[in-house]
């Protein structure tokens, strides 16, 4: 098991790619040849079992609104020319998770809304090997430092990378591309394909096996330090209890309420799925929280694994050991609770789970275009015009 700590696990992208070699009709648009580049693509990843990594975002020098894709300085991705071969890519994108893993990677974005322009350098939709000529990877530092499981039982484990990409003049063959220049073919593409629901739906997944540990992980701990019937513990674990049947729900809700879609695909809810995304958003860093709250100091009890044989070993067992739990024990799983809560893997976690969906204004405002608005405010209108 991952314990849901691996955001950007392969399923990720095979659900994406599912979705769009199902609708490759929608590729076809832009140009006939691109609908069956997506579904031999598709075909392929499949039969070689193939990971892959993607990059969305270019890299920004300014957030204002006019240098939001920094055109004057070619930082941004864009096709610099089109050859017999294929498309010319130069630029950086950000932020490949599994770069370093991955056998391909997949470049496209998820919207161009500030261009207005019908055909735009900037809108593309491709594949290539990670290994393409002039294709380079930037990795963050590791968070596995190179510790025993029981040091790092977290990070050393499930390490997943995160990368600038940088591409120097990227040949990319006519084949491996998907769609290119088409602004509105490129913003519609998440939403009319639905590949947004199904990794709604795949992340929900994630969310569900995280919230779990985290939940187990406050139990046992609070088991451990003989607090669990405490008032205080029983409301904070309360409140992950919470955030986990909430998750569940949403899952429930968007498998049972799945229909067949326009491109003869089966299709989770887009409402309830997109609604994991918004509340995990907040509810993980909550939860990281919580697991502060109940841990306290003895987060600063957890000796390495060295010490259990060195001179203070005696000390150890003596000391740290509680009513249900031996020294051992007790740091064992402090030294895992701290891999959440505190450590830089932990950190990230944290930091990637607020973010990595976009922004919580970019997610609220994407509920609220999928939320049936009409509908409920019709039961007001009908209720006021009852004389």
């Amino acid at each position: 098991t991952t314990c849901g700590m691996m955001g950007r696990s392969p399923d990720f992208m095979n659900v994406t790619f599912a979705a769009w070699a199902a609708a490759s009709s929608y590729f076809g648009r832009g140009r006939t040849q691109f609908a069956e580049n997506i579904k031999r693509y598709y075909e392929y990843i499949s039969e070689n079992d193939l990971t892959l990594t993607h990059s969305l975002i270019n890299l920004q020098r300014s957030r204002t609104l006019t240098g939001v894709f920094n055109l004057e300085q070619g930082t941004a991705l864009q096709v610099v020319r089109e050859t017999d071969a294929g498309i010319v890519v130069h630029g950086a994108r950000i932020l490949a998770t599994l770069g370093p893993l991955a056998d391909e990677i997949a470049v496209y974005s998820p919207r161009v809304a500030r261009h207005t322009e019908t055909h735009s350098p900037f809108a593309l939709n491709f594949a290539i090997p990670c290994g393409t000529p002039g294709l380079r990877f930037l990795c963050r530092e590791s968070f596995d430092l190179g510790r025993s499981h029981f040091e790092h039982p977290l990070g050393s484990r499930f390490e997943e990378m995160d990368c600038v990409v940088f591409f120097d003049n990227v040949l990319v063959p006519w084949e491996r591309v998907f769609l290119l220049g088409d602004v509105d073919l490129l913003n519609g593409t998440a939403t009319t394909t639905n590949s947004m629901t199904h990794t709604a739906h795949q992340g929900a997944a994630k969310n569900i096996a995280k919230c779990e540990f985290v939940l187990g992980l406050a139990l046992l701990m609070t088991k451990t330090l003989g607090n669990a019937q405490l008032p205080h513990s029983e409301e904070r674990l309360g409140e992950l209890m919470l955030y986990t049947e909430l998750m569940k729900a949403c899952m429930r809700a968007a498998e049972a309420d799945a229909r067949l879609d326009e491109w003869g695909v089966m299709c989770p809810a887009a409402l309830p799925a997109e609604s994991t995304r918004n509340l995990f958003m907040t509810a993980y860093p909550r939860m990281v929280e919580v697991l502060q709250l109940l841990g306290s100091s003895s987060f600063m009890l957890t000796p390495t694994e060295a010490d259990f044989s060195g001179p203070l070993a005696s000390h150890i067992e003596q000391y740290l050991a509680t009513d249900t739990a031996t020294a051992r024990d007790r740091v064992k799983l402090f030294r895992l609770a701290w891999d959440v809560a505190g450590s830089a893997f932990g950190s990230r976690q944290v930091l990637y789970e607020r973010f990595f969906a976009s922004d919580p204004l970019t997610r609220a405002r994407a509920l609220s275009a999928i939320y049936p608005k009409d509908e409920t405010m019709e039961r007001v209108r009908q209720f006021l015009a009852d004389e």
